[in-house]
């Protein structure tokens, strides 16, 4: 079957599924498949100040970040809320930034702010190259990736295809959501802190210097906890219809928390991320969007 496209969403424009989901999420668990994802915008930081300069702006350790090596990392705002989300990786002499469509306009506004007299140019240079999840089994950040120039899509596409199925945004959010990884504007709001969502220790570094935002992080790690926290959802399947991401959670009636990404897994069946106060006991069933789901455990409450 040819590729079904999304039509509407961050992912607009990107392949949806080739009309065998559950083949391709099986694939993708096998480390047998690979996704274009060349619709994420990028943006590029060139000059001898770059990783030091973009290491001090965000919440990972990527001052001696060596060439070829993926990292994930967010920038938040002086309070502590997560303000982008960055996939990077360094060829060497520029670094590439991948973000969420609508966050790219402001983030090339923001880093344009902070260049003051630092030896680094910033561009938009989502017409240069593009991203791959590359095959192999998947890692902490939702690798293997590939980046490459634009101009080699189709020749990349036709190597991968070689030895691996080509999969879409159904396959790569089930996977997703079974392994409890969030993602910008899904699974969080203006108010979300990483502590909410587990990014400790994956997106945010605990042992590297000062970055804006790092008192809340490290005040609320330190001496209390968040208050929401990210949890897997088992949705009820014995209907048809399924919640809506930011659908409201109820639980006795009170609002406690949203739903984010809904998914269909080949296994698991309907399960969705979710995101709720953290007093919320983890063996209550809630209502998401009118379906009774129970939750596994993904931030301790």
């Amino acid at each position: 079957m040819s590729a079904v496209f999304v039509d509407a969403g961050p992912d607009k424009g990107a392949i949806w599924h080739f009309g065998e989901p559950a083949k391709e999420q099986r694939a993708l668990e096998a480390g047998k498949a690979f996704a274009d994802l060349s619709h994420l915008p990028a943006v590029a930081v060139s000059g001898e100040d770059r990783l030091s300069w973009i290491h001090s702006l965000c919440t990972q350790d990527v001052e001696h970040l060596p060439p070829g090596q993926w990292s994930s990392a967010l920038i938040l705002d002086p309070q502590g809320h997560i303000q982008f989300p960055l996939l990077l990786i360094d060829d060497g002499s520029t670094l590439y930034l991948f973000t969420e469509i609508a966050s790219a306009p402001p983030l090339i506004a923001y880093l344009q702010s902070m260049k003051f007299m630092l030896r680094v140019e910033v561009r938009d240079a989502s017409g240069e190259v593009a991203l791959f999840r590359a095959p192999g089994v998947t890692d902490h950040i939702g690798g293997p990736f590939a980046l490459l120039p634009r101009s080699e899509i189709a020749s990349m596409t036709a190597n991968f295809a070689l030895t691996a199925m080509q999969v879409g945004t159904w396959a790569l959010d089930a996977e997703r959501v079974a392994a409890g990884r969030p993602r910008f504007g899904f699974e969080s709001d203006p108010k979300t802190i990483p502590n909410e969502l587990g990014l400790l220790n994956i997106a945010v570094h605990m042992n590297k210097g000062c970055y804006r935002g790092q008192e809340t992080v490290a005040k609320v790690f330190n001496l209390g906890k968040p208050p929401r926290r990210l949890t897997l959802l088992h949705l009820d399947g014995s209907g048809v219809e399924l919640p809506l991401p930011g659908a409201l959670i109820t639980l006795e009636g009170k609002s406690i928390g949203f739903v984010g990404t809904v998914a269909r897994h080949h296994e698991l069946g309907p399960i969705a991320l979710a995101l709720v106060k953290r007093s919320v006991p983890i063996d209550a069933t809630l209502i998401a969007g009118g379906i009774s789901a129970t939750q596994e455990e993904i931030v301790a409450p």
